[in-house]
């Protein structure tokens, strides 16, 4: 995968090398190039590949995408069923309908498109095997036999991700995802056209979700790492229970998801992390696309600004300064989503409850879906504050 022209330059020199085209490192390559940095964007895989993800795009995710990118959307979301393990479900409908459906294989496949257009260079079926930093320079080996060297280089290789080891990155949770794309005939399509399912699940933390995509659900539960086993029955469970397990699946997969731990740190040197490599991903809800797409903007300007830094002194600046944005945009949001993720933990029926039965409740959440606030706006609210006070007092409850 190619942009229509390459700049010149010598070979094997770079202003920025970013590392994984997923949506942070597409929009890093994205935005460095656009601020007229010889950039070069690696793949491991061939593009455009498999992702595991729900691929619902929320408020803040639709707005932080590039203007006008073409992209196919196969359903958007206006009815939110929730149940508490099965029980107690209930649908409600959203007042400014949002999260858009779509497949990661296609939407990191345009963002990389966008990056290349930008004037980024593609190399896909490529990975990163060696990193090192000399001076002003990085010097990247790779999976090819290529030495490259770059001012700045952004790790945005997902949460397995290498550049995240070098950098440092620590996880404060760390979860792992079962999921898989199952196609379903006309009449289960129309039954969850516009509708999406969340299901507060028996495990600990846990819950799964039917997103629907036409033709197909993508569906999927999520718990703490640690019991696989159990993890697993109750995938097969709910699918058995939403009619979605007979049909031979499309993808049957799972990942894990790594949320950061504060003060976990962003850079090294000319070397920054974004996306799920820097462990940004709400501790709650696991949505990391969002988190991946902004990160990625912070850390393609933070890159620019490395490339034209005088000396190590004001790369250093740079890179703090990088760390102290995303802390201050980004870190909010997950510190607020630790503290909505350790009441619904302790609590998970109180959460059904106020979602399902109070309407201030349902109307927070339906605005930070439209991206209208935040998850540290839902928690600053007087009965969240209430409501997490009370948790930490009561012992932990099952779903």
């Amino acid at each position: 995968m190619h942009p229509p022209s390459a700049p010149t330059r010598t070979p094997g020199t770079w202003d920025v090398i970013v590392v994984g085209a997923g949506p942070a490192g597409a929009t890093a390559a994205r935005v460095s190039a656009e601020n007229g940095c010889r950039t070069l964007l690696l793949e491991r895989a061939a593009i455009p590949r498999y992702k595991t993800c729900g691929g619902g795009l929320i408020g803040a995710s639709l707005a932080a995408l590039p203007p006008d990118l073409p992209l196919n959307i196969y359903d958007t979301a206006r009815q939110f069923t929730f149940s508490l393990n099965g029980r107690r479900e209930r649908t409600l409908v959203s007042g400014s309908p949002t999260i858009a459906m779509v497949y990661r294989s296609e939407l990191d496949a345009a963002l990389t498109e966008a990056a290349a257009a930008a004037g980024a260079e593609v190399r896909d079926s490529t990975a990163l095997t060696t990193l090192q930093q000399q001076g002003g320079t990085v010097t990247v080996k790779t999976n090819r036999g290529d030495t490259l060297r770059a001012r700045a280089v952004v790790g945005a290789d997902g949460s397995a991700s290498r550049v995240a080891r070098y950098v440092g990155v620590r996880c404060a949770q760390v979860d792992l995802a079962l999921e898989a794309e199952v196609p379903v005939d006309t009449r289960t399509a129309d039954r969850w056209r516009g509708r999406l399912l969340m299901e507060w699940g028996p495990l600990p933390g846990s819950f799964g979700w039917v997103f629907p995509k036409g033709d197909v659900c993508t569906a999927g539960v999520v718990a703490a790492r640690g019991e696989p086993a159990a993890l697993r029955a109750y995938k097969d469970d709910f699918l058995e229970r939403h009619g979605l397990r007979g049909p031979r699946p499309l993808h049957d997969t799972g990942h894990l998801t790594r949320c950061r731990h504060p003060g976990s740190p962003l850079a090294r040197g000319r070397v920054l992390v974004a996306g799920d490599a820097a462990a940004l991903v709400d501790h709650w809800s696991r949505e990391g696309i969002s988190y991946a797409l902004r990160s990625g903007d912070l850390a393609g300007h933070a890159a620019a600004r490395l490339v034209t830094a005088a000396d190590e002194a004001e790369a250093h600046t740079t890179a703090f300064r990088y760390g102290q944005q995303v802390d201050d945009v980004l870190g909010v949001e997950m510190r607020a989503s630790g503290t909505l993720m350790d009441l619904f933990t302790r609590n998970p029926g109180l959460v059904h409850t106020a979602l399902t039965r109070l309407p201030s409740a349902w109307r927070r959440l339906d605005a930070y879906i439209a991206g209208r606030t935040s998850v540290a706006g839902i928690m600053t609210t007087p009965f969240a504050r209430t409501a997490t006070a009370l948790a930490t007092r009561l012992p932990r409850r099952p779903a």
